[in-house]
């Protein structure tokens, strides 16, 4: 290799490593309501502080076909090619709870990011953004409750 080309190889770890190393450990807890009905796909997902979409950090529901019900998340993460990659699992039914942990960077945290879970049950209406819970420090361990199917969302950071 040229000097010039590890010169610069050598610049790029340099600062990608420590952003490697600020990121933090999320917890998020979606307790569903009862609400009498079958399994329920949820999308949660990060939006940005203009409201772009920014991640999804867990899909549940395995069959893609009904993900347009997940209106929000499924509009708004498109252009998303690896919006699925390792983050789908079952449906979640009535009155249960979905865990998800993923790593964010410290970045996120405080800076207008929301986390917001869409919803969507068979047969009954679609409820997108049921929950939106801003990324804060301040809100981390404060349930907070949801618009239909979500009774409510809380999240822990490590």
């Amino acid at each position: 290799m040229s000097k010039p080309l590890l010169t610069t190889l050598a610049a790029a770890c340099a600062l990608a490593l420590p952003a490697l190393a600020h990121s933090r450990q999320i917890t998020v807890t979606t307790q569903l309501k009862n609400y009498g009905g079958d399994g329920a796909y949820l999308a949660v997902y990060l939006t940005d502080a203009k409201g772009a979409y920014a991640g999804t950090l867990w899909v549940a529901g395995g069959k893609a076909k009904y993900y347009k019900h997940l209106a929000d998340w499924n509009r708004l993460s498109a252009g998303d090619a690896k919006r699925l990659a390792g983050v789908t699992g079952a449906s979640v039914g009535a009155g249960r709870k979905l865990t998800v942990t993923a790593d964010l960077a410290d970045a996120l945290i405080d800076a207008g990011y929301e986390i917001r879970v869409d919803a969507a049950v068979e047969d009954m209406r679609d409820s997108p953004a049921d929950v939106r819970v801003p990324l804060a420090a301040g809100n981390a361990g404060k349930p907070q409750a949801g618009k239909q199917y979500v009774q409510s969302l809380s999240f822990q950071l490590k």
